[in-house]
């Protein structure tokens, strides 16, 4: 018989301080308030755990059960949740201010099959120092991400519209 105090604690025994506490037996039902004592050999009685499931309540709430089982469904319940998740995954494509029509075919070509499986993409565009310092470089990256959004508008919802963020332009698409 352990007595424990929380469902998920990683301690194996803590002691209930509390001099009385409102207790729930093992088939669900209130018994009521209890000394903890009592609550303490009923619960040996039925060889099953006496867990405090509410702490800060007045009196504290403690349930009659098997601990054991129920970390065990606890843990079923969580993979259960985990099976059913659909993961989204956030592609990252750098390009340059100055590339070449080829490439961005192919980067086009790699974006859109990446929306098709249900990833997010993050586009990314560096400059350099002497980038930064000319304005034209930065004027034809945005020209770029503007065609980008132009040839995926069809699929493509802009959750970040194009912005520079220090010496970088950013933007991030998703399926619609």
């Amino acid at each position: 018989m352990q007595i424990r105090k929380n469902f998920n604690t990683n301690r194996n025994d803590q002691y209930i301080t509390a001099k009385e506490v409102r207790l729930i037996d093992q088939s669900g039902n209130m018994v009521g308030i209890v000394p903890t004592q009592d609550a303490t050999r009923l619960a040996k009685e039925a060889d099953l755990d006496l867990v405090v499931v509410a702490p800060d309540a007045n009196p504290p709430v403690c349930k009659i059960l098997d601990y054991s089982k129920y970390k065990y469904e606890a843990r079923r319940k969580i993979s259960e949740a985990k099976k059913k998740q659909k993961i989204i995954k956030i592609k990252e494509f750098k390009l340059k201010p100055n590339i070449d029509p080829h490439d961005y075919d192919i980067k086009l070509r790699n974006i859109l099959k990446h929306l098709e499986e249900g990833h997010k993409i993050k586009v990314n565009m560096r400059f350099s120092g002497r980038e930064m310092r000319l304005q034209l470089p930065i004027q034809k990256g945005k020209e770029i991400f503007n065609k980008l959004i132009k040839d995926t508008e069809d699929i493509v919802k802009l959750e970040l519209p194009p912005k520079m963020d220090g010496n970088q332009l950013l933007m991030i698409l998703i399926t619609k």
